[in-house]
């Protein structure tokens, strides 16, 4: 009889920072019943994805696997942990289990899409468990930067995983699940054996002092609101509604009105309060309500921490935003860890309100931001309180992985680095590589899916690095060319070296290589692009010293 396999497969969030995905499974090599924690996205960016909303893991290994797929855990409702859901789950259509908020937060999105809300089932913390095929698993709480956050207890045949997906130890997080120390240390006491693997959250291996309370920042955020006289927007993660209750609260004790700003935070403290997590939030205004109180009675909570540029944050940085602006004397502060990426969009707002005499506070020396990850102190905690046979790193950049591999090496125990595409047996006394598969990327450009290989974000980017450059050509019914070339100029100089601007020495020397064409050149479509596009591409990079994508259109008169 074939051995069963206990695999960990991630195909997103192992070697990045978002994009979360991670598939595990049990059986015969190739028969194994499988299960999906979580299902992220990340964020395109105008260098590596120019005008794509969501960057969204390519789950063709799992969908083409579906009919062996138990079932989807979401751990908590983070973008990139559940953004990907609403995208994904018609080609999956497996039960989606999830905690409270996080079930109320994928409803939304599902209802949103049109997709069935009876595919979301609430899950109550452990000791319940869900059933999946030959999976148990329970939610254990931890604490993050939102509500009711989960790792996952994960029992199989073959053992207990423990997936801790994003935490932090927090005793006080303000809202949400604190840090039980307690329930960690029974979930790997309860089962003979104990905890097989430690799937572990990376993020902050490299952060030597251990993490501090939520609430410890609040002083300080008084502190600073008080001493402004003039307007003050904060922002932060729109998810972090602990952050936004502590912003609130500073607010309302230095006398000042809370306008919330922005579709994602607005949403998510509706929520909060729907399910019954956040209450005694101070009252709000209406922006419109807003612009009749004095600058220095008023707090903006808007979105846009990461420098998006349709958020709040950003509009604010060109001008108005629903009828409010900001002047000289006011402040913004970033209540926020800027993620690795969006240093340069963040930076680029930065200097705008400096034009405007407006001030910003970045949150380097962490007097107003608590990350919501464990840092290494916190990581060996762990460790130490599970004591598990193997550690497996997840969620960061490879060069976490690496950190967070070294560490565990240090102390002991078995570990591997695991990067999206690689599949490793945990059955064994230590994690091994068994198999390497595709772990790509999807991405969504206005409504529609386009995978990494169609060429589609390729040619944009080509487009925007090189510009391009349209020809069109009339052919008469003989094949003959019915006057000369004519050229599209799009993201290009208009004149170049030469005296004569760009498009007239391109329809000129394309004209002229027309007129010297064979009828074997003319008669075929196929030749007559190669040959111009050669000629373009040559004369451009003599020009301006650029090579432009190029499209040909060839119009073919025929005779009645």
């Amino acid at each position: 009889m074939t051995q069963a396999r206990l695999i960990y497969l991630p195909l997103g969030g192992a070697g990045e920072v978002g994009m979360n995905a991670y598939v595990y499974g049990y059986g015969p090599e190739g028969k194994e019943r499988l299960i999906l924690v979580d299902c992220g996205v990340t964020f395109g960016d105008m260098d590596g994805a120019p005008g794509v909303d969501l960057i969204l893991p390519d789950l063709t290994w799992l969908i083409e696997r579906a009919s062996r797929l138990e079932a989807i855990f979401i751990s908590h409702a983070h973008e990139d942990h559940i953004g990907a859901l609403p995208w994904l789950w018609p080609r999956l259509k497996a039960p989606v289990h999830a905690r409270r908020f996080t079930a109320h937060i994928a409803r939304m999105k599902f209802e949103e899409a049109g997709l069935p809300r009876e595919a979301i089932r609430t899950v109550e913390p452990r000791p319940a468990t869900v059933e999946a095929g030959p999976f148990r698993v329970g939610f254990l709480p931890v604490a993050h930067s939102l509500p009711e956050c989960a790792a996952l207890v994960i029992d199989t045949p073959a053992g207990r995983i423990l997936h801790t997906a994003d935490f932090k130890l927090d005793p006080t997080p303000g809202i949400g699940d604190p840090w039980e120390p307690e329930a960690w240390a029974a979930a790997a006491r309860e089962v003979p054996g104990g905890i097989r693997a430690l799937v572990c959250d990376s993020t902050n291996v490299m952060v030597e002092h251990p993490g501090r309370s939520e609430i410890s920042i609040a002083p300080a955020l008084e502190r600073l609101i008080a001493s402004r006289s003039g307007l003050v927007m904060a922002t932060t993660f729109a998810s972090n509604v602990a952050r936004l209750k502590t912003l609130a609260d500073a607010a309302a004790a230095t006398g000042r009105t809370v306008c919330l700003l922005g579709r994602a935070m607005k949403r998510m403290v509706t929520a909060a309060m729907e399910t019954g997590l956040l209450r005694d939030f101070p009252r709000t205004v209406s922006p419109e309500e807003a612009g009749a109180i004095p600058r220095r009675n008023l707090l903006l909570l808007a979105t846009g921490s990461q420098g998006e540029r349709r958020a709040a944050v950003a509009q604010f940085s060109r001008g108005k935003y629903l009828g409010l602006s900001l002047a000289e004397g006011d402040l913004v502060l970033f209540s926020s860890k800027t993620i690795p990426g969006n240093e340069r969009d963040v930076l680029r707002l930065v200097n705008a309100f400096s034009e405007m005499g407006v001030d910003t506070i970045e949150d380097a020396g962490g007097d107003y931001h608590i990350s919501g990850h464990a840092n290494r102190p916190d990581l060996e905690t762990v460790q130490d309180l599970l004591r598990p046979r193997m550690i497996v790193p997840m969620h960061g950049e490879h060069r976490h992985l690496r950190a967070h591999a070294r560490l565990a090496q240090s102390r002991g125990y078995p570990t591997e680095i695991v990067t999206n595409g690689m599949m490793v047996d945990l059955a064994g006394e230590a994690p091994e590589v068994v198999e390497y598969i595709e772990a790509g990327r999807v991405y969504l450009d206005g409504t529609a899916l386009v995978g990494a290989t169609d060429g589609v974000i390729r040619d944009r980017v080509r487009m925007a690095l090189n510009g391009h450059v349209l020809v069109t050509l009339i052919l008469d019914e003989d094949g003959l060319p019915m006057g000369e070339a004519w050229v599209e100029l799009m993201g290009l100089p208009e004149r170049g070296r030469g005296p004569a601007p760009l498009a007239e020495t391109l329809e000129a020397e394309l004209s002229e290589a027309l007129a010297r064409a064979g009828s074997a050149t003319l008669e075929s479509d196929e030749k007559l692009d190669e040959a111009m596009r050669r000629i373009v591409r040559q004369i451009t990079m003599e020009e301006i010293g650029k090579k432009p994508e190029v499209t040909v259109v060839v119009s073919r008169l025929v005779a009645d």
